[in-house]
C-alpha cells in the first residue's frame, strides 16, 4: 500500500490491515488517536510522564487485542474505552499503594471534644478573670493585642507612644495575667 492509501484509509481498513500484521497501518492508528488519549490521561492525573505510560499501556493492549475489536462500534469508541480501563486500572493501582492505616484513618476533627470545650471554657472565663485585676493601662493595651488582634505598630499609633514602649507594655501585661491565672489556679 502507498502511504497515500494510509493517510485516507478508514480506522476499520487501517484495523484490518494492523491484524494482518501491518505495522504502518497500525503506525497510523497510533498517530490518529494519540494527541486525544494524550489530553485525556492528562486532564485527569496532571502528570505528563504517567500519562504518557498510560498511552503507551493503552496501545500495546490495542495491538494485542486488535482481532477482539467488533465492527458495532467505531474504532475511536473501541479504543477510548480501553484507555478509560486503562486509567481506572491505575487509579486502583495508585489507591492500593495507599498503606491501610491511611485508607481508614477518620479525619482530623475540626471541632472541639467536650473535654476540650471545658477546658477552653475554664481558661478563657480564667483569662478574663484575672484581665479585670489588671491596670486600666494593661487591661486596653492586652484586650487591643490578643482581642482585637491589633498590630504593634497599630497599637502605638492609637496610643501615640513609641513602638519599643508598647512591646515593653505588652510583655509586661502578659507577665501579669500569667501570674494572675497561676494565682487562681
Amino acid at each position: 500500500m502507498e502511504i497515500d492509501d494510509y493517510i485516507v484509509a478508514t480506522d476499520s481498513r487501517l484495523v484490518e490491515l494492523a491484524s494482518e500484521g501491518d505495522q504502518q497501518a497500525f503506525e497510523y492508528l497510533f498517530t490518529r488517536y494519540r494527541e486525544a488519549l494524550m489530553r485525556l490521561f492528562e486532564q485527569r492525573l496532571d502528570d505528563k510522564t504517567v500519562a504518557s505510560d498510560l498511552l503507551q499501556e493503552t496501545f500495546i493492549k490495542v495491538y494485542l487485542h486488535l482481532d477482539s475489536y467488533s465492527k458495532n462500534f467505531t474504532f475511536g469508541q473501541w479504543i477510548y474505552t480501553i484507555a478509560r480501563n486503562t486509567l481506572v486500572d491505575h487509579l486502583r493501582r495508585r489507591a492500593d499503594d495507599v498503606p491501610i492505616d491511611e485508607r481508614f484513618r477518620s479525619p482530623q476533627a475540626t471541632t472541639p471534644t467536650p473535654e476540650e470545650s471545658v477546658i477552653i471554657s475554664q481558661s478563657q472565663s480564667h483569662f478574663y478573670a484575672a484581665l479585670d485585676e489588671l491596670s486600666e493601662e494593661y487591661r486596653r493595651i492586652i484586650e487591643m493585642r490578643f482581642i482585637e488582634e491589633y498590630s504593634y505598630e497599630e497599637i502605638a499609633d492609637k496610643l501615640c507612644k513609641p513602638i519599643n514602649t508598647i512591646k515593653t507594655q505588652i510583655r509586661r501585661a502578659r507577665q501579669a495575667v500569667c501570674k494572675l491565672i497561676l494565682e487562681k489556679e
